[in-house]
């Protein structure tokens, strides 16, 4: 079977979506911002109508554009959703084999937090420290609850680099957050010790407080070996559906 005009449509869907994406960034055009009709585009471009509509539908599969049907399209939120739902089909596919996919992830993310908590240490504003306690109070009231507290717990993460002021590495944290919990709720796994959760994160911002580099390096990785027993509790669960 010939795939060769398969691989020049692939190559010319390509070419559209690099078009397109020039155009948004020559015209400075922001999220929220109108593209220009299709109509436009084909004259612009000088390619068929189908043509910008599949390479529009695959900048959509990105966030780089949203189209909204009978309203226009428009430029996307530029999140990183798509490389979450990616991360989160590639994790559970492997979970097929082994754990080794939701381990690289927990890696990856160890090793980001690890890297930040050093930076963050000697700089973290009194004021954040005092929004750590306050959700480290709701989560502790979760705990003696006997229930879980996932959303106190991103909330926690973030608010530990904002004063970094990076919107990629809260976007990063998140992606990296949203494959997890959603791996986890997909396998049945819940945090199997919340008050020893509490007691991880707690042990962070008294390091933070101590402006205590090291002791903030150990607290992180303490709180890491945390999600190795949940992936103990996967190990587990995978074995008892075998």
């Amino acid at each position: 079977m010939n795939d060769q005009p398969h691989k020049l449509s692939t190559r010319l869907g390509r070419a559209i979506r690099e078009e397109i994406s020039t155009l948004i960034l020559q015209r400075g055009l922001r999220t929220g911002d109108p593209l220009p009709t299709e109509t436009e585009l084909v004259e612009a471009l000088g390619v068929s109508r189908n043509s910008i509509r599949e390479a529009l539908k695959g900048l959509q599969a990105l966030d780089i554009v949203d189209i909204r049907h009978g309203h226009g399209t428009y430029v996307g939120g530029l999140s990183l959703e798509p490389l979450a739902d990616g991360l989160t089909f590639r994790v559970l596919h492997g979970l097929r084999n082994d754990l080794r996919s939701l381990e690289e992830i927990v890696e990856v993310r160890e090793a980001l937090e690890e890297a930040l908590i050093r930076r963050v240490t000697p700089t973290i504003p009194d004021a954040d420290l005092d929004a750590l306690d306050d959700v480290l109070e709701r989560m502790s009231a979760r705990a003696a609850e006997g229930a879980t507290f996932a959303d106190e717990d991103m909330e926690f993460h973030e608010l530990l680099y904002r004063s970094l002021d990076n919107a990629l590495v809260t976007q990063l944290l998140r992606a990296f957050w949203s494959v997890y919990q959603r791996v986890n709720h997909r396998l049945g796994v819940t945090d199997p010790d919340p008050p020893e959760t509490v007691k991880r994160h707690r042990a962070i911002v008294t390091a933070l407080r101590e402006r205590d580099v090291a002791r903030a390096e150990m607290a992180m990785a303490e709180h890491f070996r945390n999600l190795d027993v949940r992936i103990a509790q996967v190990t587990r669960q995978q074995r008892l559906t075998d």
